[in-house]
């Protein structure tokens, strides 16, 4: 996975010559010294490069070009200290495709009563100066993200480095690559999607290899690996079976795993117990070691899910908590606290996991395969949202629900599976409902790490239909919000 520590943004400070040499070179000093407070800063994932002084048309042009092209730009991020006027501003915001961010603050944050005068007016001019950049940008209508505030302010820049994340999942998801083993589970329809468009809207490239190329990488693993992996695993993990040759050959599908998709340059990666032809057991143990080093993966064919994994992994970097593959499975319908068990047969990354996961290896029941070796935990307690992504033939839609993960409610000694239980937001009922009349998918990618800001960012950085689903979403409301979605998106066609 890429580190997010890689990526840089840059800080574009606009301009004109009107206000004559020593002027703008004080708007130059603020914005430099702007910049370094800033990346002083550890809340911000990545760093802040002051992208210069723009005050003609070639000027903003050229940056913004030098932008587009520079592979560790993951973004640009432009402020007018004075006024610019923004028709020098149209080619290069025509021409910029990286996500982009207008800041809307000053230099100073107090006015100066007793001394201020027109020099000071002339020179402290983001009041207005960014109305008329805002102006040019809705003119153009040029997705952005807009902040407001001091600069100084904890809140405000903690809302640039939320935007920060989702621009990196922007530049990660353009470069990504999805290998699938085998294809979708048979007859089931929302694990589907146009492969093409995906790649033409996110950059994705989402193609199939047979199972037996697998097989044959899983057979040329070595002695000498297999115990480099069991000694990985005993590092990480409690054994709590003596069935050691099934862990075993989870440490053989994972290293061949992890072999295939680091040289094929892939982030990401599907399977199905649909098709195992040659192999002994499920990936399940492999593939939870592998979510937890940033793969994404998606079951039983799903290259949504695995593609939006990684990116969400790739946006979550330094942050504490997990991000994790997830499938919505039973209910506990207790009267006034309705709850969500969920889990999948395997495949739970332990980034999510309250305590020590445990290796256990048990019968699956499904697939026809030997007992796969898994890991046992249960999820953490704390506020998390569930993402997933459709595809309804003329666009893609984001959904986004609000929920609250909590300890389960008792033991399950007889369940060999990774789990977490939590209320959706704002009660299962409703939030179940409006999960279904969105059309959301039984497979979801659920995050402590990530909120439904993060999210809604990178879907209008995509533009794509979002959907929120929260506390305060009735099933009226979202009806009628569906409706106009579908009268604004069919417009665009």
């Amino acid at each position: 996975m890429k580190n997010i520590h890689d990526f840089e943004f840059w800080f574009v400070v606009g301009s004109q010559h009107l206000y004559g040499p020593d002027a703008l070179a004080t708007v130059k000093e603020n914005a430099l010294q702007m910049s370094q407070e800033l990346n002083a800063d550890p809340a911000f994932p990545c760093q802040i490069k002051f992208g210069g002084l723009v005050t003609t048309l070639d000027e903003v042009t050229n940056v913004m070009n030098d932008a587009n092209h520079d592979p560790h730009c993951a973004g640009v991020i432009t402020w007018m200290h004075t006024f610019s006027p923004s028709k020098m501003w149209i080619q290069g915001l025509s021409l910029l495709n990286k996500p982009y961010l207008h800041l809307n603050t000053q230099f100073n944050r107090r006015i100066p009563y007793d001394t201020i005068d027109m020099d000071f007016m002339n020179l402290h001019q983001s009041a207005h100066g960014d109305r008329e950049h805002g102006f040019l940008s809705a003119r153009l209508r040029k997705p952005r993200k807009i902040i407001a505030g001091y600069w100084r302010d904890a809140a405000m820049r903690q809302r640039i480095a939320d935007w920060m994340r989702s621009a990196v999942g922007v530049a990660v998801s353009r470069s990504l690559k999805v290998a699938r083993f085998g294809d979708n589970m048979r007859e089931v329809a929302v694990t589907e999607g146009d492969k093409v468009e995906a790649q033409r809207k996110f950059g994705w490239s989402v193609n199939t290899w047979g199972v037996g190329e697998f097989v044959e990488q899983v057979n040329a693993v070595t002695d000498q690996q297999i115990a480099a992996k069991m000694d990985e695993y005993e590092g990480k993990y409690t054994v709590a079976t003596d069935q050691v040759d099934a862990i075993r050959y989870q440490a053989k599908m994972e290293t061949a795993l992890e072999t295939f998709l680091t040289q094929g340059g892939f982030g990401a990666y599907t399977d199905t117990f649909e098709d195992l032809y040659g192999l002994e057991q499920l990936p399940g143990l492999a593939t939870q070691n592998l979510m937890s080093k940033g793969f994404g993966f998606g079951a039983e064919g799903d290259w949504k899910s695995a593609a939006l994994l990684h990116i969400m992994k790739a946006m979550a970097q330094g942050l504490e908590a997990g991000v994790t593959f997830m499938e919505d499975y039973t209910y506990d319908l207790a009267q006034g606290n309705e709850l969500v068990l969920g889990a999948h047969m395997l495949e739970i990354c332990p980034s999510i996991a309250a305590d020590k996961p445990r290796i256990h290896v048990d019968a699956l029941g499904i697939g026809g395969k030997a007992a796969p070796a898994r890991l046992i935990f249960d999820g953490k307690a704390g506020p998390a949202i569930l993402v997933t992504m459709i595809d309804l033939g003329n666009r893609f839609r984001m959904i986004v629900h609000d929920i609250q993960a909590c300890q389960p409610l008792a033991p399950m000694p007889n369940l060999p599976v990774a789990r977490v239980m939590w209320k959706p937001m704002p009660d299962l009922i409703t939030g179940s409902e409006c999960w279904i009349l969105s059309g959301g998918a039984h497979h979801s990618i659920f995050s402590y790490a990530l909120t439904a800001e993060h999210l809604r960012d990178w879907a209008e950085m995509m533009q794509i239909e979002f959907i929120h689903i929260n506390a305060s979403t009735s099933v009226n409301s979202l009806k009628q919000q569906l409706i106009t979605n579908e009268v604004y998106w069919k417009l665009r066609e």
